[in-house]
């Protein structure tokens, strides 16, 4: 049986293929994606999995910030795409719209993962923010739970930084990347960008997309930082040492949500920047704790387990309730 996940990150789509005991990977680049048919897309799955559409059991497909729904459904039964609105936090490049209606006009079987918000089944004090994580997070997340673990906070560090608490078994709490902890590209608004916002000078989303890191350096995007991170060059260990002590500082906070249930658990680290080493040893030191680290892949690999899950019967998936088939 075949099972497939699709983390709509920031820089790229990732597809995770489990089949049995086999784990498969690939991405596309959301540009690239962005240039590519819905055929050309479908045909792209089954050159790099080794299979036939007709042989796919189930997707999980997660798409933007997800806040128009609350239950895991048919994709084919969401409104749009599953947004409020098309207007938000983030770059948009057309990808993630393109892989998205792929799969929904393809007729493969595929569900639907919802973000988290003020209408999901969340400690009601987190209500306070009309939005807590993107749908990939919980494909991290439920990931984290089929290893084993009930009870963890999981910070997702790369072009924005995203944490989760989860408490026997659900999601009780997560701080989306507009609120508090900057990534490499994006970041919470300060005095400044709010007043350039009030000035006309940029949106809120561009002043959003800009808040990053970055912008304390000469450097122009990731992949620039880490290369000048490996060379120890000022600038750039300023800006890890920036994200990795306001990561520490998010991760006590959900630590803190997890005491309210009378847990306590493991951190893991994810994301391309959580993955870094010289940020992974920094947090460790800040918060006097050991860190589990997750690689790139694992939202889709979370995404494609929810998808085995869910086709097995299972009715709720981290505290969200599943409205499958």
């Amino acid at each position: 049986m075949a099972f497939i996940g699709i983390d709509h990150g920031t820089t790229a789509i990732r597809f995770a293929l489990i089949e049995g005991e086999k784990v498969l990977t690939f991405e596309l680049g959301r540009n690239e994606a962005a240039s590519m048919s819905e055929n050309e897309i479908l045909a792209s799955i089954e050159k790099n999995f080794k299979v036939r559409c007709e042989a796919i059991d189930l997707i999980a497909l997660t798409y933007s910030m997800g806040d128009g729904f609350s239950s895991i459904k048919d994709v084919r039964n969401l409104e749009g795409r599953g947004l409020k609105s098309i207007e938000g936090a983030g770059k948009k490049t057309g990808g993630g719209t393109r892989v998205f209606d792929a799969i929904r006009n393809s007729g493969i079987p595929s569900i639907a993962i919802p973000g988290l918000h003020a209408e999901s089944k969340v400690d009601p004090r987190m209500k306070v923010f009309s939005h807590l994580t993107s749908p990939e997070k919980l494909g991290i997340a439920y990931h984290i739970l089929r290893l084993g673990y009930k009870n963890f906070v999981v910070s997702d560090i790369s072009s924005n930084t995203v944490t989760l608490a989860v408490a026997d078994g659900k999601v009780v709490g997560a701080i989306d990347a507009c609120i508090f902890a900057p990534g490499v590209h994006h970041g919470p608004l300060d005095l400044q960008a709010i007043r350039d916002v009030d000035s006309g000078y940029c949106t809120a989303n561009q002043a959003f997309i800009e808040a990053g890191v970055l912008k304390m350096t000469p450097y122009k995007d990731r992949e620039e930082l880490l290369s000048a991170a490996r060379k120890k060059e000022g600038p750039a260990l300023l800006a890890l040492d920036t994200i990795a002590l306001f990561a520490a500082m998010e991760i006590t906070s959900m630590q803190l949500l997890l005491k309210c249930y009378e847990v306590t658990g493991e951190i893991f680290l994810a994301g391309s920047v959580g993955e870094y080493e010289y940020v992974q040893k920094k947090i460790r030191a800040h918060l006097g704790q050991e860190c589990l680290c997750l690689g790139k892949w694992h939202a889709a690999i979370g995404c494609a387990e929810i998808a085995r899950d869910v086709f097995a019967g299972e009715k709720n998936i981290l505290g969200v309730d599943v409205n499958y088939p």
